[in-house]
């Protein structure tokens, strides 16, 4: 790697092409020996282009200067490739250069050319004794192989065995299929011998390199464009090694298109001209061509009609389109002579704006004169012109008369709230002198009178700022009226009549006085509702606190804009506030009543809605339908029978003396005797016995123990309605005696009339 007779002598490490990975990152190493006899500055730099620069991220060259004084070594310098990570598998070359301007002009700059060869990121990390492979010419996607058509592109495979065996190496392209290219294996030189009919791989010796020839020749219809099939090199003494690199080839586009214009019907009296285009797209890219026709006479002088309008080819392939011509117009068919002469050429477009052969075929087409019997058919056509224009003569000295026509309502039956609009159209309306428009029904109707002594009047001539004037002109004599209004809302069958009166004096023949009239019918039904079909409960009586379930079935549910829900006692007092389910559109609002309802036809069936029963007593539940079209009726219906709703049982929790529920208790005379209790339930009466006073439904009383102290105590509840049991819960008390030389009489606070020695109770209290 140095000149002889150069002073400087370069050692370069490794000395070869470098092999990398996206994002590693290659080491060169370089050593300069100063073989001269002066002491030099020697410079170091890259010469690279602009891919080598996209590969390393590289805006300028990075640079050493060495100073050796004769016969001294440098120190190694290393410079660093940081390989992008999104760098393309490939080949790229670039130049190191030594030079010495200052000291050795005449020997520098030295140029040592290299290159990196950047893998795929599938193939297997290369050791030291692994085979290796390498492609010549070299690519990258900046600098592919160009492919001519006209011969195969060959490369040549380099391989390296470095290993210390002797190994096969078989190529493959994974990427292409077997049309699309051949290899070659050198000879072994015992074809002749019959030793083997075919070379399948390439044998190398420990140490040795070898070359396969890959030849590249892509079938007829594939695609302009760029290619990068993967090469694989496998190695028989080790298998496991993936040995890849990609070959950038570049195939030109090739726009040829041939295009052959064939006439099958070219001379025509009544039939069409007919044609046959065929086209043949002899080039590598899709062709997508719309096809048209232009003259080549100054006026257009036909029609015509592709089939298909637009063709579509792929490489290699080919299509016919059928065109038809057709003269025009009639008039302009020869009387006599050889015929007429339309001149036409094919126009193609190309839909990507490819290009298109200059020359396109041209066509003709001969419209033969017409025959002899049509000249009757002119002198038929002239004396028909005659009498023409001698019927219009007549006409206008005689004009038509006014008629009146087409009288009807807008709808013969409409729903209560919109409005009767009626059409008319009157023929030659300028002979108009007025409109008068009646009716009878339900409603009483004013007369309505229009004006047409100076000609259409406002009312129905002009219409507001976003409506269409209710009469126009049609023709020059047709006055046609839509959508007239007429006031009329309310329900009820109604006749209505049209009559028209002719202007004065406007004809030859005078038709003064005379009236022309229709009339129209038109039914205005009620609007419909929601109707509620049926409601009722599943059960005619309930308890305080539980769910009330509901059911109803509403027909025309589409009408509903909410349903109410109230309930009412006997007393008239309301149950609650109304429970009310929105509706939009007649489409249930609430998630919950989506779920417990369908639809079914023209019903909305409901089942098991359900109300809390909140208050006792006996109460009419009435749901009522609301609907959303603008009517005031609301339909409505109730339970068909009342539901009673109890109040809640009520229990006795708890009653104890001193914190026992014992029936039987034994208290000492002088002490205190503590009564708690607790119940539960509404509408009740709680009473403290043998005293007979109410208490609250939870208390408690403090009482002292003396011979005074009732030998039953209880606790009675009944209920204020009556419609509950009463229930009882009690004590007997056995009291003992206190010895003491003198006692003293104890006063109960709560019955302190009675006698110490006196009981309240009646009967004896029963013990639990």
């Amino acid at each position: 790697m140095q000149a002889k007779s150069n002073p400087l002598q370069v050692i370069i490490n490794p000395p070869g092409i470098q092999f990398g990975m996206p994002g590693d990152t290659i080491q060169l190493y370089v050593v300069v020996i100063n073989q001269g006899d002066q002491s030099a500055v020697i410079d170091l730099y890259f010469v690279f282009d602009e891919v080598f620069q996209n590969l390393t991220g590289w805006s300028s060259s990075p640079r050493e200067s060495l100073a050796l004084a004769p016969q001294q070594n440098s120190d190694e310098v290393t410079f660093e490739f940081q390989i992008a990570a999104n760098a393309l598998p490939g080949t790229y070359d670039y130049t190191l250069v030594v030079d010495s301007p200052l000291h050795y002009p005449q020997d520098t700059p030295i140029t040592f050319p290299n290159q990196i060869k950047v893998l795929l990121k599938e193939q297997t990390a290369i050791r030291a004794n692994d085979p290796t492979f390498s492609i010549r010419p070299n690519t990258n996607p900046n600098k592919p192989l160009i492919f001519n058509p006209s011969e195969p592109l060959q490369v040549e495979v380099i391989v390296d065995n470095r290993s210390y065996l002797v190994d096969r190496f078989r190529l493959s392209c994974p990427d292409l299929d077997d049309d699309w290219f051949t290899i070659n294996y050198p000879a072994t030189g015992f074809e002749g011998l019959g030793l083997v009919s075919d070379v399948t791989a390439l044998e190398l010796n420990p140490g040795t390199q070898g070359q396969i020839l890959l030849k590249f020749h892509p079938p007829g219809d594939t695609l302009a464009g760029s290619y990068s099939p993967t090469i694989r090199l496998y190695s028989e003494s080790s298998p496991d090694l993936v040995l890849l690199d990609l070959v950038y080839i570049q195939i030109p586009t090739n726009y040829r298109l041939d295009i052959e214009f064939n006439t099958i019907l070219g001379k025509v009296s009544r039939s069409l001209g007919k044609y046959e285009l065929s086209l043949a797209n002899q080039g590598n890219i899709v062709r997508e061509l719309i096809l048209s026709l232009k003259s080549r006479d100054e006026e257009e002088l036909y029609t015509y009609k592709f089939d298909p309008t637009e063709v579509r080819l792929l490489p290699n392939r080919s299509a016919v389109a059928n065109l038809t011509v057709k003269p025009r117009p009639w008039w302009r068919r020869p009387w006599f002579g050889a015929g007429l002469v339309v001149n036409f050429q094919l126009d193609i477009k190309d839909q990507q704006n490819l290009p298109l052969p200059n020359t396109l075929p041209q066509g003709s087409l001969v419209w033969k004169p017409r025959p002899w019997w049509q000249f009757i058919l002119l002198l038929l056509a002239v004396l028909g012109l005659l009498g023409g224009i001698g019927f219009i003569i007549w006409r206008i000295l005689n004009p038509e008369p006014l008629r009146l026509e087409n009288f009807s309502a807008s709808n013969s039956q409409i729903t209560e709230g919109d409005e009767v609009t009626l059409n008319w159209d009157i023929h030659n309306y300028k002979q108009l002198q007025k409109l008068v428009l009646t009716g009878k029904g339900s409603q009483p109707i004013q007369p309505i009178s229009y004006d047409f002594s100076n000609g259409i009047p406002e009312t129905l001539g002009k219409g507001s700022a976003n409506e269409i004037p209710p009469c126009q002109v049609k023709e020059k004599q047709e006055l046609s009226c839509s959508n007239v209004k007429t006031g009329v809302r309310t329900k009820g069958n109604y006749t209505f009549e049209l009559q028209a009166s002719y202007r004065n004096g406007i004809q030859l023949f005078s038709r003064n006085n005379q009236v022309a009239n229709q009339t129209t019918e038109v039914e205005v039904v009620e609007k419909q509702i929601a109707e509620v079909v049926s409601f009722q409960a599943n059960k005619p009586q309930y308890t305080k606190g539980e769910n009330i379930l509901l059911s109803w079935t509403i027909a025309r549910p589409f009408l509903l804009e909410q349903i109410q829900i109230s309930g009412s006692a006997d007393d008239g007092t309301s149950y609650s506030e109304p429970i009310t389910y929105k509706f939009n559109q007649g489409n249930i609002a609430d998630p919950k009543l989506q779920k417990l309802c369908k639809q079914q036809n023209t019903q909305m069936q409901c089942t098991n809605i359900s109300i809390p029963a909140i208050k006792a007593g006996n109460f009419a539940f009435e749901i009522k339908a609301f609907p959303n079209n603008g009517s005031e009726k609301i339909s409505s219906k109730k339970t068909d029978s009342k539901i009673a709703i109890l109040p809640k049982p009520f229990k006795i929790v708890s009653f104890r003396i001193n914190g026992s529920e014992q029936p039987n208790l034994v208290l000492n005379e002088g002490e205190s005797a503590t009564l708690t209790w607790r119940v539960e339930g509404e509408n009740i009466q709680v009473k403290l016995l043998p005293y007979g006073n109410d208490v609250k439904p939870v208390g408690s009383i403090k009482l002292p123990v003396n011979q005074a102290f009732p030998p039953r105590i209880g606790l009675l509840v009944n209920d204020i309605s009556g419609k509950q049991q009463s229930q009882e819960r009690g004590f007997a008390i056995t009291v003992i005696k206190k010895v003491e030389p003198t006692p003293t009489p104890s006063i109960n606070p709560l019955a302190p009339n009675l006698p110490s020695n006196s009981s309240p109770f009646k009967s004896p209290l029963p013990l639990r």
